[in-house]
């Protein structure tokens, strides 16, 4: 049984995969100095909870914090006896190669959610990916990771915000009945949600034109399917596009005898 591990900089999700389907998905925070017993005996109490009774024998990994790398990789060793495939790591090959400038490092939950959305829908796509950050993430017609765009995330830019201004309060992420907020909250969420539209339809109505070829928009992380709502924001929604992007890789790597 395969088990995909995605650690980004606020979250790490963990899914068990059986070649057909993901049997269950949890999430829990990012903390680097967690140890490898400590993820186990998470992981287990919530796989009994679940009534799942399964061997875990292979582990892919991405990770965007390369610190919390280390004890994931005992975890392996020390509970499933295997090793694992580290995406971005030499070992660990890729369907196919980033086109990008020469010594670039390319995030490896970029390469992973371009390569899953290529799997599901061919090329000459734009993956949006609401995480700690926004990124724009450019699929050739082969499947190859050409390049894209970072911007600020909406939990970030909303913290910082806060911590800009004194006076203005933590407000949740939601879309407000109007543009034109008549209490403060009401204007922080409107200018977030609406900002954040404005922000993504330009930058997509740019990436379009430069690129010169007709695209779909893919929008996944967990705030996706709220800011979906913006007047057809997204071609579609995935809300599971990197861990189905881990299981290509994995099989990728398997096929190749890897």
């Amino acid at each position: 049984m395969l088990l995909c591990i995605d650690t980004g900089n606020t979250n790490t999700v963990f899914s068990i995969w059986n070649d057909t389907r993901f049997l269950a998905t949890w999430r829990t925070s990012t903390e680097h100095q967690r140890t490898a017993d400590q993820y186990f005996v998470w992981l287990t109490t919530l796989m009994k909870a679940q009534h799942i009774d399964v061997k875990i024998t292979e582990v892919i990994i991405s990770s965007t914090v390369p610190r919390v790398v280390f004890n994931l990789r005992v975890l392996c060793d020390r509970y499933f006896n295997c090793r694992p495939y580290v995406v971005g790591k030499p070992e660990c090959l890729l369907p196919f190669a980033p086109r990008v400038d020469p010594g670039t490092t390319v995030g490896p939950d970029r390469i992973v959610n371009t390569t899953g959305a290529f799997d599901r829908h061919g090329g000459d796509l734009i993956v949006v990916d609401y995480g700690t950050a926004t990124t724009f993430d450019v699929t050739a017609h082969d499947g190859a990771y050409v390049g894209g765009v970072i911007a600020p995330g909406v939990n970030l830019s909303l913290e910082a915000l806060h911590q800009a201004a004194a006076a203005l309060p933590h407000v949740d992420v939601t879309k407000p009945d109007k543009v034109i907020g008549t209490n403060t909250v009401a204007c922080m969420q409107s200018g977030v949600f609406w900002g954040y539209i404005g922000l993504v339809k330009g930058i997509s109505a740019q990436i379009k034109d430069e690129y010169g070829k007709p695209m779909k928009i893919i929008g996944t992380g967990g705030l996706a399917p709220l800011f979906a709502q913006g007047n057809g924001l997204f071609d579609l929604i995935e809300d599971d596009l990197t861990m189905h992007g881990l299981t290509v890789i994995h099989k990728y790597n398997k096929d190749q005898g890897n």
